[in-house]
């Protein structure tokens, strides 16, 4: 072989050498665009102007009481399904199976809006505990208590959806009657809000409490048994808390992150829906309390990584942080339900 064929061989090679190389280049570039973007959290939106718009879509100005709460979680759910990259956590492919921390996100809001699903369908449309649940959110509620990470059929996202259209049959049911079907009820009393307060105050202090747990020294003790004199009982030993791995701060972080997105969505049509309880108990600014220290715990984030500094160190610690903000919402939280329990 001529030494000029040997040189065009070798021109070969290293050009397409070249050719791999920029396309990974650019597909790595892509992933990173489209990891930033799929990667970031939604936007806080308006409950009332959420409402009103769905009304119109339904041909009707009549927001009766309940129709903007039960609006509000359909469109959580909503957000949580169309965000920017869709729904995350059940993705297997790059660049959502690396986005660990938005599909943390996903799931503390998913936690908060289960929650405050069973609390429509369990207390606030029965006006007594022998009354009959209501047929759409019987069907609604188990939708989204569907695993949180399925791809195959059916689908997370799928289930998520009948959720959703459950949701607005009822308020379709809330604002006209239909045929033979019965209208739509929501009861905005006092124990029904104690009710849903008590399930916020475990949830908020469970987050308080693995958010702490994010530096050596923070852990604590979940409990210490106590003895009574001159009783021999073997004292059994209570471990404490372990320190969060560091591969998992981030995780809870965004946790957090996510159930207070939807918590502070859920409080504001809480406001909304059950204002006269509210100001008859005095209790509104026991609310404002909640919603302003949960705003307080989504304020920018201006590293791109989650600090974890010690408590007086040189770094700022994020899950510290977080956890004030949400110990301070809890507290507030045990407020309320000693307003609403009281006769």
């Amino acid at each position: 072989m001529a030494a000029s064929d040997l040189l065009d061989e070798d021109e070969k090679s290293r050009g397409i050498l070249w050719g791999f190389g920029v396309i990974l280049l650019i597909t790595a570039l892509v992933l990173v665009f489209l990891g930033a973007w799929w990667g970031s959290e939604p936007e806080q939106f308006s409950i009332q102007d959420e409402a009103m718009e769905r009304a119109k879509l339904t041909k009707t100005t009549d927001i009766p009481l309940g129709y903007t709460y039960t609006n509000t979680l359909a469109h959580i759910a909503e957000v949580l399904l169309h965000k920017s990259g869709g729904y995350i956590t059940n993705d297997v492919a790059p660049p959502g199976v690396f986005l660990d921390n938005i599909s943390s996100f996903e799931y503390g809001a998913l936690i908060m809006l289960r929650d405050a699903t069973s609390a429509l369908r369990n207390h606030f449309t029965r006006d007594q505990s022998q009354s009959d649940e209501d047929p759409d959110l019987k069907i609604a509620e188990p939708y989204f208590y569907y695993e949180n990470d399925s791809w195959a059929l059916p689908s997370t996202e799928a289930e998520y959806q009948k959720g959703i259209d459950s949701l607005h049959k009822y308020m379709t049911r809330l604002q006209t009657y239909g045929g033979n079907l019965k209208r739509a009820q929501f009861y905005s009393r006092a124990d029904n809000l104690w009710q849903y307060t008590e399930v916020v105050i475990k949830r908020l202090g469970n987050l308080s409490t693995r958010l702490s747990a994010s530096t050596a020294g923070a852990a604590l003790i979940p409990g210490l048994e106590i003895v009574e004199p001159n009783v021999a009982v073997r004292n059994a030993k209570v471990a404490p808390l372990a320190q969060t791995p560091w591969l998992e701060i981030d995780n809870v972080f965004y946790e957090a992150r996510g159930a207070s997105w939807a918590l502070l969505h859920i409080l504001k049509a809480v406001k909304y829906d059950f204002h006269d309880i509210l100001l008859d108990k005095r209790a509104m600014n026991t609310v404002d309390i909640m919603i302003k220290a949960l705003e307080n715990a989504l304020a920018p984030i201006l590293s791109p990584m989650v600090l974890n500094g010690s408590g007086y160190g040189l770094f700022a610690n994020y899950s510290l942080s977080m956890a004030t903000y949400i110990a301070r919402a809890n507290a507030a939280a045990l407020d309320l339900r000693d307003i609403m329990n009281r006769g």
